[in-house]
């Protein structure tokens, strides 16, 4: 099943209740005078996120949410119940925007909650009218509609690093053999069709960004998709193949999508990871790709050499520190 990792919705709040005519009947008191009560209060609606980063699944077939209205006034002057808020519950990192207002709502931390709509309020009954001089009012008003929106609803993951380069430069199995996550490894292009989050020991957060190519800040090759996921990363590490013909080229071609997509990126912290050394035994080689990138901490590694991967995991600790 795809990632979902955005999503348009109707959302709207609780409508308030209406206010009523009621009159009072009490023994002893055939003239009690007005008993309507006032409407309850529409629900108001809230998103809150959770851990859960494929959690906009649960949206994928549905294309409006309605809040609670408020319960109508009572007679004795109750007031109606109000309605019960409308928790729409999306994945840490979700940026939600109410593309009618232009609001910007962002979930960062697990557990956060913002309100997005406020439900109307309730109408008022005829005993809110009484008074010296209108001991017998008939009036009475309706509840107030609830906001309402569209919003348009993305994750932005967070990361202190995004695994980022070519597709099939060994983003997933670095991943994997850092942070022991089962990100899909396989020997054809595009194998990872969505992110991946993993752990490693020492606490950092890794993110494995699908391969993009030449084009992807126009939309090749799902550029956009990918390219949103690198915005909230603290580094990035810039994972080039040891297999390719022109690892300089490879750079320059993702730097490139990069920089066209978001020219913040530049400030970003970055390191440039070598991939598969395992496939070079000629040192001297090895020490001329290094070179191609004098002025950049570049990291050598082959997932299948603890040695290397000890040495890369000590460079992102301290890229992040």
């Amino acid at each position: 099943m795809a990632f979902v990792d955005e999503i348009q919705l109707y959302i709207r709040a609780g409508k308030g209740g209406d206010g009523v005519v009621r009159w009072r009947r009490e023994k002893f008191k055939p003239k009690s005078g007005p008993g309507g009560g006032d409407g309850g209060r529409g629900a108001d609606v809230y998103i809150e996120a959770v851990s859960d980063l494929a959690y906009l699944d649960q949206y994928r077939n549905i294309k409006s949410l309605i809040a609670e209205n408020g319960e109508p006034g009572g007679k004795m002057g109750c007031e109606g119940a109000n309605g019960q808020d409308l928790i729409v519950k999306l994945p840490v990192g979700s940026v939600v925007t109410n593309r009618d207002t232009k609001e910007i709502f962002s979930l960062e931390t697990v557990g956060q909650r913002i309100c997005i709509l406020r439900g109307g309020r309730g109408g008022f009954g005829n005993e809110h009218f009484k008074s010296s001089t209108n001991t017998t009012p008939y009036e009475s008003t309706p509840g107030a509609f609830g906001q309402e929106g569209n919003f348009y609803i993305e994750v932005q993951l967070f990361a202190d690093i995004g695994l980022i380069g070519l597709p099939s430069a060994g983003k997933s199995t670095l991943l994997n053999a850092l942070t022991k996550a089962h990100s899909k490894v396989g020997e054809y292009h595009f194998t990872t069709l969505e992110p991946h989050l993993g752990v490693a020991p020492a606490g950092y957060v890794l993110a494995d960004i699908p391969g993009l190519i030449e084009g992807a800040h126009e939309g090749k090759g799902l550029g956009h998709k990918f390219l949103r996921h690198i915005k909230r990363t603290k580094a990035l590490a810039h994972v080039i193949s040891l297999e390719s013909d022109d690892p300089m080229h490879d750079y320059d071609v993702v730097r490139h999508e990069l920089i066209a997509y978001d020219p913040s990126f530049t400030d970003k912290k970055e390191i440039i990871v070598l991939s598969k050394s395992d496939t070079h035994t000629d040192d001297t080689l090895l020490a001329r790709y290094v070179d191609l990138f004098k002025g950049k901490i570049v990291i050598t590694v082959s997932a299948y050499d603890d040695a290397s991967l000890k040495k890369l995991d000590q460079a992102f600790q301290e890229l992040i520190a």
